[in-house]
């Protein structure tokens, strides 16, 4: 992934590296990094969910069903290869029979959608969602199916039970701990995760340490400590 080279040349040039989880911190130190430079703090992302899950439990979205399974889609390898996407809306379009699909979809997905003509079908789409109105629909959500790096996280924190259709993760405490359960681009094993959602026999998931709100008040306190040095 891009984001992942980017991320081994900025810690190889940094002098403080805050990490999200334990894991984290041994990916770092068997790439060479010194222990000393490595402070676990906790997500920062997590710190506006908890500021705005307030505003989204308050978030009416109108016209959704009770149960419903939200997706994302954005990976170039997920939606810019036609039979790849043609495959992940053929599993959508199987769910949506059982249960109705919410799909707020990138602009670029919708673009590949009309570029290799596909059939949406009873998938309900929708247009990019502003964020409070994202995460009220992923809170409420039966299940989310997702590409996306940080809603495997949010779903971690949420408790919703998460099926990411990518073969690995940059979060893989999300996998270990959360509510995540990668699926790749097999329509069997997407189907039998869900079943097992839908059955009650859902992934127990729980929050990692530290993903409390407060990373951001961690970090601040560090670099604080440092600059008094």
């Amino acid at each position: 992934m891009p984001e992942e080279i980017n991320r081994l040349v900025t810690d190889q040039l940094s002098d403080l590296l805050f990490t999200p989880s334990e894991d984290a911190d041994a990916n770092l130190q068997r790439e060479g990094i010194a222990s000393e430079k490595i402070y676990r703090v906790g997500n920062v992302m997590i710190d506006s969910l908890v500021q705005l899950l307030p505003a989204a439990r308050e978030c009416s979205v109108n016209g959704l069903p009770d149960k419903y399974v939200l997706v994302t889609l954005h990976r170039p390898s997920n939606v810019d290869d036609g039979v790849a996407l043609r495959e992940i809306l053929s599993s959508l379009l199987a769910i949506a029979e059982e249960l109705p699909i919410v799909f707020p979809a990138h602009p670029r997905t919708q673009q590949r959608i009309a570029d290799f003509g596909l059939h949406t079908g009873q998938l309900r789409l929708l247009p990019p969602l502003p964020y409070v109105e994202f995460l009220a629909l992923q809170s409420r959500a039966t299940a989310v199916i997702t590409d996306s790096g940080g809603i495997q996280e949010e779903t971690t924190y949420l408790g919703v039970p998460c099926l990411t259709v990518r073969a690995s993760t940059e979060c893989p405490v999300t996998v270990s701990m959360g509510t995540n359960t990668l699926v790749g681009a097999d329509r069997v094993k997407l189907s039998r995760e869900l079943e097992n959602i839908l059955q009650g026999r859902a992934k127990k998931g729980a929050i990692p340490p530290l993903w409390d709100g407060r990373t951001g008040e961690r970090i601040a306190e560090l670099l604080q400590k440092c600059d008094q040095k």
